[in-house]
């Protein structure tokens, strides 16, 4: 009887065929940052005045000057208002320059935008200014609100429909509606379809990396979750470069749409979930697939054993799961914030996309030489720490506190490296989706929270980082209650896992005994 990572060193643990599927499936993650760009590139506050083309049909000859001195009302400091406008009248010009106009009232046709970093942005588009100008904020709400649902719904659809639907139905969905986001008329169309956009990313990122995890050896184990966030990293900086050269949202949302479409959709199915499920018979045809990619060859009575042994397995009890544990509460109060550390926007989430490809780099070889745990533990900590200390520093000091930030993004990007492979291999085949999805939402519920959370620096500009870095060292705190995976096979049954708790506590009872 042997398990399941013999057959995998048998056909070839990480052969062509898993770089190839680990470098398909982490494509995707390259263009997902790009999706940010419509909410996190603009002008909260861009110059403005309320549009008073009223005025010239009484007077089409009227000089801009002239037109907005007549019917736009100055605020204490001499200037035009960004907000209010004089009541239109049904006068000629005589009359309007006679008596002048005294009623004020809000901008009632829309704005007039200038001296913009942007040729258009989604504020300058739905006009997300003066009463509204808090719709910004809403709308990251709304896409992280997608990420969330994507969890809920793809991560157990996972289980029972298998890993490959579940993968590539997402792509499908973000390719349709990035096109939608694009072509949105009003914002309530925007905000729905970036809904959609956030569940299929939602759906697909924890999906793929669950999909090569079960296809790859223990040695290489860590690649599938470090590289797909390898490639996030390379899309952030890609992201910068792209509104920074564009300059006009919905280009860029067609440009990442089009980049869609060259997702490579044929994806196999995972054997592990085939078998644990009794389709042994496709199963094995996947399973000698993979071994003529890998010019290997499997002995017939290597997957009958094999069989027989999870087969055995498949009726165990399924566990229910919790997983109470994120990062992405740190993460996203500083990528949200992107614009408000002093410098250049595209300077910092450049140096934002950046960092992080060290990060994961570094991920890869501190989970084979240290482990697990003491990567996250080390991260957590330290992540925390960093962030706490830019409170030493005062606003003014913007390329320390970018310095600082930056240095705590990188270390929750490696922290959330480490999270992605802990948490696969903490639970069996049978759970092990279902695991994830309820990872990935409390990701997502920290990731929703963050846009109100970065919006108690109201009261001070301080305490979202006292907040989420508080959260962060206290969660490192907590991750030494965790126990190592490294250089251990995935457990493919709940059973497998609870023996192999006991086992490990019986080895420690007897050296304690022998001691």
């Amino acid at each position: 009887m042997v398990d399941f990572g013999k057959i995998l060193r048998t056909i070839g643990d990480f052969g062509l065929f898993q770089k190839l599927i680990t470098l398909g499936l982490s494509f995707p993650n390259f263009l997902m940052p790009s999706c940010f760009c419509s909410f996190l590139f603009v002008e909260s506050d861009p110059e403005r005045h309320c549009n008073t083309d009223w005025i010239l049909s009484a007077a089409p000859n009227l000089t801009t000057e002239e037109q907005l001195n007549l019917t736009l009302p100055r605020q204490e400091d001499g200037t035009f208002s960004r907000c209010r406008m004089f009541a239109p009248v049904d006068w000629d010009i005589d009359s309007i320059r006679k008596h002048g106009l005294n009623e004020t009232t809000g901008c009632q046709t829309g704005w007039v935008y200038h001296n913009m970093l942007y040729e258009a942005t989604i504020v300058t588009d739905f006009d997300l200014v003066c009463d509204k100008s808090n719709m910004v904020e809403v709308a990251q709400t709304v896409f992280l609100s997608g990420l969330l649902a994507g969890s809920f719904i793809f991560g157990p659809a996972a289980e029972s429909f298998g890993r490959r639907r579940a993968t590539q139905l997402p792509v499908v969905l973000a390719l349709i509606f990035s096109v939608a986001v694009g072509m949105s008329p009003n914002f309530s169309v925007y905000m729905v379809s970036q809904f959609l956009v956030g569940a299929a990313q939602g759906g697909y990122r924890m999906n793929s990396i669950v999909l090569a995890t079960e296809w790859i050896g223990v040695t290489k184990r860590s690649l599938a979750s470090c590289l797909s966030q390898e490639f996030a990293a390379l899309g952030q900086c890609a992201a910068a470069g792209l509104v920074y050269a564009i300059r006009d949202w919905r280009v860029a949302q067609y440009i990442i749409a089009g980049g869609q479409t060259f997702v490579f959709l044929w994806i196999p199915e995972s054997a592990r979930w085939l078998l644990t499920q009794g389709k042994t018979e496709e199963a094995k045809k996947i399973i000698c697939r993979v071994a003529a990619i890998n010019k290997k060859r499997v002995p017939e009575n290597l997957l009958e054993d094999v069989t027989a042994t999870l087969n055995s397995k498949q009726n165990s009890n399924r566990a229910n799961v919790l997983l109470l544990f994120s990062l992405n509460l740190g993460y996203f109060c500083l990528a949200l914030n992107v614009g408000k550390f002093g410098l250049s926007i595209f300077l910092v989430q450049f140096l934002f996309g950046i960092t992080e490809i060290p990060a994961h780099l570094l991920c890869i070889w501190a989970l084979e030489v240290i482990g697990r745990k003491r990567s996250l533990i080390s991260t957590l900590l330290a992540g925390g720490c960093v962030c706490l200390l830019t409170l030493a520093f005062s606003q003014e000091n913007a390329v320390v506190i970018t310095a600082l930030v930056t240095t705590g993004k990188f270390l929750f990007n490696w922290g959330g490296s480490v999270c992605m492979v802990y948490i696969q291999e903490l639970f069996p085949t049978t759970v092990r989706q279902t695991a994830i999805g309820l990872g990935s939402i409390a990701f997502r519920v920290a990731s929703l929270l963050s846009p109100m959370f970065n919006m108690l620096a109201v009261y001070h500009w301080s305490t979202p980082i006292v907040g989420f870095s508080s959260l962060v060292v206290l969660s490192g705190a907590l991750a030494f209650l965790l126990p190592e995976t490294s250089r251990r096979e995935l457990p493919e049954s709940t059973n497998e896992r609870m023996t192999e708790r006991r086992s490990s506590g019986s080895l420690q009872l007897q050296g304690s005994r022998d001691g």
